[in-house]
């Protein structure tokens, strides 16, 4: 259906509330919900897009499959971007005095064995949830890895927290726009050699089913494949903006209709040359706010396009000296790659990983460089065997899965779509803000960004 721009506007604004409380709480008020589904945040409205025509909270992805209350929806809410944010997670705490199916000591605690009896120690139990909105990770050090964890500095002194079983502690991953996925999970390790997305996201569904919300049996496979299906048919993008008003008028391309056309297969943009159609990678990764470029006027709407529209051309064309990037610099063997951020962020209009990527760029790093916030978070020094080489890092990554130490600190680039409404950002959320992440590259790589540019790096992001 087309909407004149204003119609459209006052049909966001009106879906908004009731949305906001069935997706958050309390999903028992309709079978169906409206599509796209509308929800505030806090630079305008985030809009999700079905391709089956409405959202079916009938689905496997809304059900108790577990025994411990939790649904897939317990982490992955739509008001915050399909994931779960601080604000959201203390306002389920206050609610119910942290008995809300997401406060389990199985991963929602800061160790299996918190007191969780009253409220008060239930407050301190649940920290690192409340605080970042993470959930713990225990993943057992594989028998052939090529490295040993040598020391622990936990601040949480969990008796749990082991060099063999280290406990990790990550954002859930939004579950929409997955149809863009080159790998799944933030160390890849739900991706099976010879198997599709779908396939992937399935596996992932049956081990979050009887791991997250501990079930006794798995789900049937017509269960998991319609969890599956539901993810796959969701596409999530920011659908107005507080400053810059809708973001389709003036011939922009931003919402979740939109992205749900954007064409995608793997290695679509590789920046290796690795595209199945050979073509050859192109920088200019985000055309959404093209036509905003050089709007004419003085309103404070159009400035806050142009706004925008620099950001966007900030983003694929900023000369980035790319150095120190494990999985690129050293895969490459090339100490500076002269790129730009559409370098790693290559999806055409998307943002992540086009093919597989696991990258290392510093984020676990320890001490975290500024303005990363890694407090209450274990720090592990691991060494190398073959080298003795030592490191110390919060998360040891994908290394967890292969074993290798090359591996120590990697994780995928996400989808960037839909980002103002899940902060904080990065796999540990050490980001508060999206204004941090754009100061985390400005000394990451030495940028020297003007306070301009930072402003309308952060206009562009929060509006995808």
């Amino acid at each position: 259906m087309n909407m004149r721009p204003s119609a459209r506007v006052l049909a966001l604004a009106a879906l908004a509330a009731t949305s906001l409380a069935l997706f958050t709480l309390n999903i028992s008020a309709k079978e169906k919900v409206s599509n796209p589904l509308i929800t505030q945040d806090a630079t305008g409205a985030l809009g999700t897009f079905t391709t089956t025509g409405s959202i079916d909270i009938n689905n496997p992805f809304f059900q108790e499959l577990g025994a411990n209350g939790r649904t897939c929806n317990s982490c992955h809410v739509s008001s915050e971007g399909w994931t779960i944010t601080p604000a959201g997670v203390r306002a389920r705490f206050n609610a119910t005095g942290g008995a809300d199916p997401i406060f389990r000591t199985n991963d929602g605690s800061n160790c299996p064995s918190a007191d969780v009896s009253t409220v008060a120690a239930r407050q301190s139990a649940y920290s690192m949830l409340l605080d970042r909105a993470v959930i713990r990770v225990s993943l057992h050090t594989p028998a052939t890895a090529e490295f040993t964890i040598v020391n622990i500095s936990d601040p949480h002194n969990c008796a749990e927290t082991t060099i063999t079983d280290p406990s990790l502690y990550r954002r859930p991953l939004p579950s929409t726009s997955v149809a863009f996925l080159s790998t799944v999970m933030w160390d890849g390790r739900e991706n099976a050699p010879g198997k599709s997305i779908a396939q992937d996201l399935q596996q992932q569904a049956i081990d979050a089913t009887m791991g997250h919300a501990q079930a006794a049996t798995p789900p049937t496979p017509l269960q998991a494949k319609a969890i599956a299906d539901f993810q796959l048919a969701m596409y999530t993008a920011q659908e107005t903006d507080k400053l810059a008003g809708d973001l389709i008028q003036r011939r922009a391309t931003g919402g979740a209709s939109n992205l749900s056309q954007q064409e995608f297969f793997l290695g679509i943009n590789d920046p290796l040359g690795g595209n199945p159609s050979g073509k050859a990678f192109d920088p200019v990764v985000f055309t959404t706010y093209s036509a905003w470029t050089g709007l004419a006027g003085s309103d404070a709407t159009t400035r806050a396009r142009r706004s925008i529209a620099r950001g966007q051309a900030l983003f694929n064309t900023l000369p980035i000296p790319i150095t120190g990037v494990g999985g690129l610099n050293d895969a490459l063997g090339a100490p500076v790659i002269n790129g730009t951020c559409t370098t790693c962020h290559d999806s055409p209009n998307v943002g992540n990983h086009s093919v597989a990527a696991p990258l290392n760029i510093g984020i676990a790093d320890a001490p975290a460089l500024p303005p990363l916030n890694t407090t209450g978070l274990p720090v592990y020094t691991v060494r190398c065997n073959a080298t003795g080489v030592e490191v110390n890092v919060t998360d040891l990554g994908r290394a967890l899965v292969t074993g290798r130490c090359a591996d120590i600190g990697k994780f995928k680039g996400p989808i960037l779509r839909g980002l103002s409404a899940r902060a904080p950002y990065f796999h540990n959320g050490s980001a508060a803000t999206l204004g941090d992440v754009v100061d985390f590259y400005n000394q990451r790589f030495n940028l020297n960004l003007t306070t301009q540019q930072k402003a309308d790096l952060v206009a562009f992001l929060q509006t995808l």
